[in-house]
């Protein structure tokens, strides 16, 4: 570790201590009885100490050949959004009442002076109804943060969109699609839950399965213990998937130019012992009863990331009239290149954001963390006749978990209008 980073590091650690000072106080306010004082002081200083003791850990001992799928980054950012999401909530309820009673103190400091009253009477009892409205408001977020961490992530779910378009091939009428996307293999833990989504995304029936991309973290290998069951997978029409960023084993550290491309081979050949067709800039016809859309295959291009895609390599060969089904991994690069791109493509498929693993999802609300990049970052879009839809996610990086964005299979149908 550098020496400015060590330097950053240490600012970090002393503004949480700060901060967890600050909060610790206003919880030993919420409490009258010394035991409980006691206890609370052994569960909070505990926690927190297990965090930073974590966080050390972490920062001596991460490779970049592991990435952000390593153990010591999973448990540490999960340990820190359990702890620091519900702290928060307290420091909030807390700063609050310290800022009316700096205005109280004051009002009370020009009463004295003018002479014109005693001031206004002060109640001990408001911040122990403070500590406790705060106390139980924070208990939910990490209620849900652990239910996230252990159950939600597993949580599957099946949206279903119907699109309808004037110029759908009549033969091609109610096909379905069902898309995933992001599976992160490396992170999976659970054995019995990952067949269980295999098992779901066959019950949809769906004519097409359709891949936009993250297969692993970093390396092929990590796919090795899944391919059996992702070989489980069946769509009558075909299966199709192209890489995200991840694929690329670009986090990760190599011992040379060669290994990293010996990587990129043995991914390849993961789609293929999988049975999916693995498009890179590439386009292929999928025929019915004598009439065809065209599929079309991206390498990730993303704002921001690689860009190793080619969208009009990748149309080579189309015709401009065909119905046209766009997979590429990064919603970002609808917005760049295809919402208004010269050649009309129908429909594209991508996923990548993960709706941040986090956020609130309820009829006529919705909110998450991903949305501050992304302005379209989960479910269905349309300009101009356009549609994209953007995937939340089959698995999880990082954090350990999700949160209200649970994972998603997509099924999609088309209409003919």
């Amino acid at each position: 570790m550098s020496y400015s980073s060590l330097i950053r590091w240490i600012f970090f650690f002393g503004i949480l201590f700060l901060l967890d000072l600050y909060i610790y106080s206003g919880l030993k306010e919420t409490f009258s009885s010394s035991r409980i004082r006691s206890i609370i002081s052994l569960i909070y200083w505990g926690l927190t100490i297990s965090f930073f003791a974590l966080l050390t850990w972490m920062l001596f001992t991460f490779s970049k050949s592991e990435g952000p799928a390593a153990p010591q980054v999973k448990w540490t950012m999960g340990m820190f959004i359990l702890l620091y999401i519900p702290k928060l909530i307290l420091l909030f309820f807390f700063g609050m009442e310290d800022i009316y009673r700096l205005l109280r103190a004051g009002g009370v400091g020009i009463y004295k002076l003018t002479g014109s009253g005693a001031g206004v009477p002060y109640f001990e009892s408001r911040r122990q109804f403070i500590g406790w409205l705060a106390g139980f408001t924070a208990l939910i977020p990490a209620v849900s943060i652990l239910y996230g961490i252990t159950k939600g992530k597993y949580n599957f779910k099946v949206h279903r969109k119907e699109l309808f378009f004037k110029d759908l091939p009549d033969a091609f009428h109610g096909l379905t699609i069902a898309q995933i996307s992001d599976l992160h293999v490396g992170s999976f833990d659970d054995a019995e839950a990952v067949e269980r989504a295999v098992k779901l995304i066959n019950e949809q029936n769906s004519d097409l399965i359709l891949f936009t991309g993250d297969l692993v973290n970093n390396k092929a290998e990590e796919m090795e213990p899944w391919v059996d069951t992702f070989s489980n997978l069946q769509a009558p029409m075909g299966k199709y998937a192209v890489l995200g960023n991840h694929d690329y084993g670009d986090y990760t550290e190599w011992s040379s130019a060669q290994e990293k491309r010996e990587n990129m081979q043995r991914l390849y050949k993961m789609h293929e012992r999988m049975g999916f067709k693995l498009m890179r800039n590439e386009n292929t016809r999928i025929e019915k009863q004598g009439h065809h859309i065209e599929l079309l295959g991206m390498e990730n291009w993303g704002k921001g990331f690689a860009q190793y895609g080619d969208l009009d390599k990748t149309m080579q060969g189309t015709e401009n009239n065909a119905f046209k089904i766009l997979l590429s991994h990064d919603p970002s690069h609808w917005e760049e290149q295809v919402m208004n791109h010269k050649t009309h493509i129908h429909l594209t498929l991508a996923g990548h954001t993960h709706g941040a693993q986090f956020g609130v999802e309820i009829p006529g609300f919705r909110f998450s963390p991903s949305q501050l990049r992304y302005k379209r970052w989960a479910g269905l879009y349309e300009e101009n006749n356009r549609y994209l839809y953007v995937n939340r996610g089959l698995g999880f990086i990082g954090f350990p978990g999700r949160v209200g964005i649970w994972p998603e299979i997509t099924v999609i149908t088309l209409n003919k209008a």
